[in-house]
């Protein structure tokens, strides 16, 4: 099967382009046995970006395989561009597999993002990371940060925000020509994806300071296409997303909620349309509470 791709270039204003693929019914990318391309962000639908001026751009996160990122560098070279940095969002597979076709483009990240990376390079390289496909060669980043970080791509602002939500390395990119806020893994449609559920009081915490902040639109890594090509989405989906994540953290003292369907755990969302539902994701709400009952379980050992 191969990694092959069915990309599309969504046009989402001046100076930004998204590149999806993914929520495909019967189709997949990689390969018919199980493996972390298809069964994770293919499934789920999965869009990176690419803010651009003039001949410059900067590539939110370099898609599921080097095939999606040779097709969004010939896009970007097609429109004239050849100033090319990347921005990674955080070190999970889906957002760095296709980092060797930027190869000798500035690859910038923050200071943690580059640390797991690093820490997981020899088992990302081999497939015993998250499994099949394996990323080889992993090409790590080449600037870092920490705390907010400013850029300018041509005359267009940039602003690096990091989070502490999904996983402890996230990076939001804000554009204020726009308000327009990339928001990574932070936030999911239909609803976030539990990595380190030690963490998720964490992940509560920024998500209220998320909340606090002023833009237009958010634009997620995973989500609806239509949604995204259209008018994004709004403050709704981080509320939602909020109460999800306090609804798992009660299950330690009502683990009845772990028998609900997904459907009714975040029913409020779904009424007011701050979320959608997507069938794939009864299965990560069902790894989700599992993994929320694990630790409460070894916490009372």
């Amino acid at each position: 099967m191969g990694q092959e791709t069915t990309l599309s270039v969504l046009d989402l204003g001046r100076h930004l382009l998204g590149f999806y693929d993914g929520r495909i019914p019967g189709v997949r990318c990689y390969s018919n046995e199980p493996n972390w391309l298809d069964d994770g962000g293919f499934a789920l639908g999965i869009c990176s970006y690419a803010v651009i001026d003039g001949v410059s751009a900067i590539v939110y996160d370099t898609h599921l395989s080097s095939a999606h990122a040779r097709d969004i560098r010939r896009e970007l070279e097609a429109r004239g561009i050849r100033d090319i940095r990347v921005v990674l969002s955080h070190w999970h597979l889906d957002h760095v597999a296709g980092n060797s076709v930027f190869a000798d483009c500035e690859i910038i990240a923050c200071a943690e993002t580059a640390r797991l990376l690093s820490e997981n390079k020899s088992a990302i390289e081999s497939g015993t990371c998250d499994g099949p496909p394996t990323i080889s060669p992993l090409v790590m980043p080449t600037t870092t940060f920490e705390g907010e970080h400013e850029l300018i791509c041509g005359n267009v602002a940039i602003e690096l925000k990091p989070l502490d939500i999904h996983s402890r390395d996230g990076v939001a990119m804000y554009l204020p020509i726009d308000g327009t806020l990339l928001a990574g893994d932070t936030l999911e449609d239909t609803v976030t994806y539990v990595v380190e559920p030690e963490r998720l009081e964490l992940h509560l915490r920024d998500l209220a300071r998320m909340r606090e902040w002023t833009f237009s639109r958010i634009l997620p890594n995973h989500g609806s296409k239509e949604r995204i090509s259209g008018r994004g989405y709004d403050r709704g989906l981080i509320e939602a997303t909020q109460n999800y994540v306090e609804r798992l953290l009660r299950m330690r003292e009502n683990e009845e909620l772990a028998s609900l369907s997904l459907s009714e755990f975040i029913s409020a969302a779904l009424e007011d349309g701050s979320a959608t539902m997507f069938s794939p994701y009864e299965d990560v709400h069902r790894g989700n509470v599992a993994k929320v009952l694990a630790v409460r379980r070894a916490a009372t050992v």
